[in-house]
């Protein structure tokens, strides 16, 4: 359908507006990163690259850092193994309840973070006696498990069962089917998902405050106990900065990864 002159302005008027409102506020805080100023003030009075050092140089940085990676990388590890065999289940058999436990699987991405964190914060502190830095893994593990599910259950039905079927027909057993041929064929999507599982781990703050026990703290924890100390809050501009950057490499993999061809069409 060809759009007229006028149609085409308005969309592209929009389409600005949309990404000023989305990208601007993340714009002003890297510039602030950079600002010479002890307070977050706006203009920048000048231009310094001090709060970058001092981000680098701060051992609470640095051991929230840590900390976040470690929450991550464990939360996704489980996100995937429960998200793939999930996935395997719910597309390749046909089971009572099928569409309700697909339902029960996306779920929790789709409830407010405050429910999530309030429903887990009750069942830690009330079956498990307390929160430790193993309650914030499960928490993490929970939503993350659904990007794994979407994501591998995505790949399952655009490969279909024919090449399975095929491997059983010749005498594979299905460990060797799977490490053979699904495995291969879902392999991108497999490290798309952890990239965005780590990602979306990596600076949860709503699901973390309800389930972090006492001593245990995640950059986006550290971050909002030190935004509002004046003599943090720029060095906080700073890891906001450094966070918005480094968040671009594992989104921007996994939309190419999620995008791969399959090398069957």
């Amino acid at each position: 359908m060809q759009l007229s002159r006028a149609s085409r302005v308005s969309f592209g008027s929009l389409t600005i507006l949309g990404f000023a409102f989305i990208y601007l506020p993340l714009f002003v805080v890297v510039i602030n990163s950079f600002n010479s100023s002890n307070s977050l003030s706006w203009p920048p009075k000048g231009f310094s690259t001090q709060w970058w050092v001092k981000m680098f140089n701060n051992e609470g940085v640095r051991s929230a850092v840590l900390t976040s990676v470690i929450i991550a990388l464990i939360a996704t590890v489980i996100a995937l193994v429960l998200g793939t065999l999930a996935a395997a289940a719910l597309t390749k058999y046909d089971f009572f309840g099928k569409q309700t436990v697909s339902l029960m699987f996306v779920l929790p991405i789709a409830l407010p973070g405050i429910v999530t964190g309030i429903a887990l914060n009750n069942v830690f502190t009330s079956v498990l006696g307390g929160l430790s830095f193993f309650t914030v893994v499960a928490g993490h593990a929970t939503f993350c498990t659904v990007v794994a599910f979407n994501n591998v259950a995505a790949r399952y039905r655009r490969l279909g069962f024919s090449l399975e079927e095929a491997s059983a027909d010749l005498g594979a057993e299905k460990w060797m089917t799977f490490r053979f041929v699904t495995f291969p064929l879902l392999k991108t999507a497999l490290v798309a998902a952890g990239l965005l599982s780590f990602a979306l781990s990596f600076d949860e703050i709503i699901v973390t405050t309800f389930t972090a026990g006492a001593g245990v703290q995640p950059l986006p924890i550290w971050i909002y106990e030190n935004l509002f100390r004046p003599t943090q809050a720029p060095i906080v501009s700073a890891v906001a900065a450094a966070l918005i950057v480094i968040s671009i490499i594992p989104i921007y993999l996994a939309q190419r990864l999620s995008n791969t061809h399959t090398g069957l069409e």
